[in-house]
């Protein structure tokens, strides 16, 4: 158990309590380091907020966000926390996807285990693609240069575009893939798809981000007696003598101790303002997600995934009776008002569960249109050198750090990635203090 905090000993102040601040922060105490937040929100989660929202009558998230059982770093960090069994999902890797098109249905299912037995089963994998098409593409996407956009890898009216390229691109990397870089996608192929469906499994939050992710982290902290400064944003940072001296808010300074070290865990936008010589990729595109409140859950009891082609919706969660829908690479739909977008995107998700010729959408149940304009870092070849790492030395401050997912994890703006560089730099503060 952390003893309470001594002033006497250095302190880590982190500014910013999303997750690569909230991984970093129980990294730290649990090493008995004191340390003290400063979030500019009125609430810990960053981009993964969850809320009671009065419209709906339920908790909703910002937005969904998919977790695999190869995510080594989120899974480690939950069951630190003890939080494991808030995620879950399908005992094997399974896709399933409509294509509104053409109105085919089809599932990709990668199985259990490590073995690639889906490989030889047309009915589990990418419709009209056999099993050496298969093991071309991924060669093709292993071997090409980091830089080189995900459109030249096949053709754009291809079955390995149309069914795997370009879905996986936006959703993984909240970009079009004539502007993705494959660089970026590699990694996660390497870390998910390569390894097997013991790897791929989806893994959901089973109530909402917060109970997930957020509320174990704040309990852990919350007994290691961890000051958290909620709405205190950070102005300016002040630097001397080649350390961090103080943090300047709207109405106070913070000043720093001769040994304490600042964490700077914000978005890459904010990390600029505070840092403007830092090196940071630029902003990606928005996000826009819609929650449905249904009279009846659709598919049953429990969590549901989906995949949809061709239309605006792209990925489908289900909770219950609560349908939300995730577009990525959506700059082009934060104009459409709100009404717009749920009659066109209900319409398109209720033919997962209606079969009939009757025009779902003429009864639009309760919703909420929720467009996240900064979503990610821009996933493109200027990302691939543009990324800082924990310790940003061209900045000439010793006690400075850095974590958030647009910073050098080697993956995109995934939550893998976000926990993943908060448990690196508490590993580098940790070794620099001892």
């Amino acid at each position: 158990m952390t003893m309470p905090m001594d002033r006497t000993d250095p302190v880590v102040h982190v500014v910013g309590a999303g997750l690569a601040g909230l991984s970093a922060a129980t990294a730290l105490v649990d090493r008995s380091i004191p340390v003290r937040i400063y979030e500019a929100a009125p609430r810990a989660g960053g981009r993964c907020r969850s809320w009671h929202d009065e419209q709906l009558g339920c908790v909703i998230d910002n937005g969904n966000h998919l977790m695999l059982s190869g995510n080594h770093a989120v899974m480690a960090w939950l069951t630190t926390l003890g939080a494991g069994e808030r995620l879950t999902g399908p005992a094997r890797a399974v896709f399933p996807f409509l294509d509104l098109e053409s109105g085919r249905r089809w599932t990709l299912d990668l199985g259990a285990g490590r073995w690639p037995g889906w490989l030889f089963d047309r009915a589990r994998r990418i419709p009209d693609l056999g099993a050496f098409s298969h093991l071309r593409l991924v060669r093709r996407l292993m071997r090409a240069a980091p830089e080189t956009p995900v459109a030249a890898l096949a053709g754009a009216d291809s079955p390995e575009m149309r069914f795997f390229l370009e879905p996986f691109t936006v959703a993984v990397l909240n970009r079009a893939p004539e502007d993705a870089a494959v660089g970026l996608l590699q990694p996660v192929l390497r870390e998910t798809v390569l390894k097997g469906g013991a790897a791929c499994r989806p893994r959901i939050a089973r109530h909402s981000l917060e109970d997930t992710l957020v509320v174990p982290a704040l309990e852990r902290l919350k007994r290691a007696q961890t000051p958290i400064h909620f709405a205190r944003r950070i102005r300016r940072i002040v630097r001397e003598g080649g350390r961090v001296r103080a943090l300047d808010t709207a109405g106070e300074r913070i000043t720093l101790g001769e040994r304490d070290h600042l964490l700077l865990a914000v978005p890459q936008h904010a990390a600029r303002r505070l840092l403007p010589a830092l090196p940071a990729p630029a902003d990606g595109e928005a996000i826009v997600n819609l929650h449905f409140r249904l009279a009846h859950p659709p598919f049953g009891a429990g969590v549901h995934l989906y995949g949809l082609i061709g239309g605006l919706a792209q990925w489908v969660f289900a909770r219950d009776a609560l349908v939300s829908v995730t577009i990525s690479a959506a700059d082009d739909l934060l104009d459409r008002g709100a009404d717009e977008l749920a009659r066109q995107v209900y319409s398109e998700i209720s033919r997962l569960w209606r079969h009939d010729a009757t025009p779902a959408a003429n009864k639009l149940p309760p919703y909420r249109v929720i467009k996240e304009k900064r979503a990610t870092f821009a996933a493109d070849a200027d990302a691939l050198g543009n990324r800082p790492g924990p310790h940003p030395l061209p900045l000439e401050a010793a006690n400075l750090w850095l974590a958030g997912d647009w910073t050098a994890t080697g993956l995109p703006a995934t939550i893998e990635s976000a926990v993943r560089s908060g448990l690196t730099a508490a590993r580098h503060i940790a070794a620099d203090l001892r």
